[in-house]
C-alpha cells in the first residue's frame, strides 16, 4: 500500500514540478534510484530598471531641447513672433538630439517629384504607395517624399531607479 501512495505522490510531483520530473527521468535512465548530480546553473543577470526607450528619448528631448515644455505650453497668450522664436530653438536642439542618437538620413537620394520605379517584391516597410495603386509591381510613379532612415539607434542606458523610470524631467527645486 505504501508504494501505491508513493507512486501517486511521485506522479503529481512529476506533473507539477519540472525539477522533480528531471530528477526522476535521470534516475530511470541510469536504472537506479540515486540522486542525480545537480546541473550547474548560471546566475541570472539582475533585471535592469523598467524604463521604456520612448521615455528615454522624451527625457533627452526635454533635457536638451525643452521639447515637452514647448509642446505642453498653452500658446494662446503668445503672438506668432514669440512662438516662432521659441520654436526655432526647440527645432534646432531636437534635431541635434535626433542626429546624435539616430543619424537620420533620407531613405532615397532622389529628388522629390523625380520618377521612381518600385520593384517587384518590394518591401512595404520601405515604400508606401499612394494614389491609383492597381495591378502588379513593378510600379512606376513619382517620389512625393524621400522617407527617412535611422542609421543607428543609440539611446542612453537608464541607470536610475524603478520609481523614476517614467520621469521625463525631474522636479526642479531652487534652494535659497
Amino acid at each position: 500500500m505504501h508504494r501505491i501512495l508513493l507512486a501517486i505522490r511521485v506522479f503529481f510531483a512529476i506533473l507539477f514540478h519540472g525539477e522533480t520530473a528531471r530528477k526522476v527521468e535521470v534516475a530511470l535512465e541510469r536504472g537506479e534510484a540515486a540522486e542525480p548530480k545537480p546541473i550547474p546553473r548560471t546566475p541570472s543577470a539582475p533585471k535592469p530598471p523598467l524604463r521604456s526607450e520612448a521615455v528615454t528619448l522624451l527625457a533627452a528631448l526635454q533635457r536638451e531641447a525643452r521639447f515637452v515644455d514647448f509642446i505642453q505650453e498653452n500658446l494662446t497668450g503668445y503672438n506668432d513672433a514669440q512662438i516662432g522664436a521659441a520654436a526655432r530653438d526647440v527645432h534646432r536642439d531636437c534635431g541635434k538630439v535626433l542626429q546624435r542618437m539616430f543619424e537620420i538620413q533620407p531613405a532615397s537620394d532622389s529628388e522629390e517629384d523625380s520618377p521612381v520605379e518600385v520593384p517587384e517584391g518590394f518591401d512595404a516597410g520601405r515604400f508606401r504607395l499612394v494614389g491609383n495603386v492597381v495591378g502588379e509591381p513593378p510600379f512606376t510613379g513619382k517620389m512625393t517624399h524621400h522617407g527617412w532612415i535611422a542609421q543607428k539607434c543609440e539611446l542612453p542606458t537608464w541607470a536610475g531607479s524603478n520609481d523614476a523610470a517614467k520621469v521625463i524631467a525631474p522636479i526642479e527645486v531652487e534652494l535659497k
